[in-house]
């Protein structure tokens, strides 16, 4: 698995790296910004969230790849990138745990299905892959609930950090290992209870 992004690139030169410069005028805008675990990107409109990931996400490339189909991103701000960055500063400070963000999902139905019940997970707790699976209605789905958890595009945000194996051992997640126990962590001390 190759790295994903230098994290202190220029997000103009790292967009125009993997996407070309935008043909016109940006319909999504990236933003940087940084959090105790690293650097994070926000891509939006200007009604909704389309990607939030870790900068260093190995898949980042091919996420951003597929989000330009849908429209030109270019960096630059709006209102949805800093509310979004001020909920995750609020997040990592230990202030809330909910986010009330307006999220665009790019992904089926059943990916859909697994991400709403993801947000239905509360801070500090965590499930395993199979009990994903019954709570979405599709016990014999282990595996599909599994992809699409990675699948995710808005990490924190939907808790795909959550969800652990079945004998409560850690298991991926596209921004490493270390992040996903350090956010479980985090949400035990600040969340839980």
């Amino acid at each position: 698995m190759s790295a994903g992004p230098d994290p202190q690139a220029d997000p103009g030169a790292l967009l125009a790296a993997l996407l070309g410069p935008p043909p016109g005028p940006a319909e999504l805008l990236a933003a940087w910004f940084d959090t105790p675990l690293g650097r994070m990107i926000a891509v939006a409109d200007q009604k909704r969230l389309h990607l939030l990931e870790f900068l260093e996400r190995p898949a980042l490339p091919t996420e951003l790849r597929r989000l330009a189909a849908r429209g030109r991103i270019g960096p630059g701000r709006t209102a949805v990138t800093d509310r979004t960055e001020a909920r995750i500063a609020g997040y990592f400070a230990g202030e809330r745990a909910a986010f009330d963000l307006p999220l665009a999902l790019h992904g089926t139905d059943f990916q859909q299905q697994v991400w709403r019940e993801l947000q239905r997970l509360p801070a500090g707790t965590t499930i395993s892959y199979a009990e994903l699976a019954r709570r979405i209605g599709r016990p014999q789905a282990v595996r599909a609930a599994a992809r699409a958890n990675g699948a995710n595009q808005i990490a924190v945000v939907i808790p795909c950090h959550r969800v652990i194996g079945s004998d409560g051992a850690l298991t991926g997640y596209g921004g490493g290992l270390w992040r996903k126990q350090a956010l479980i962590a985090h949400e035990s001390t600040h969340f839980a209870g």
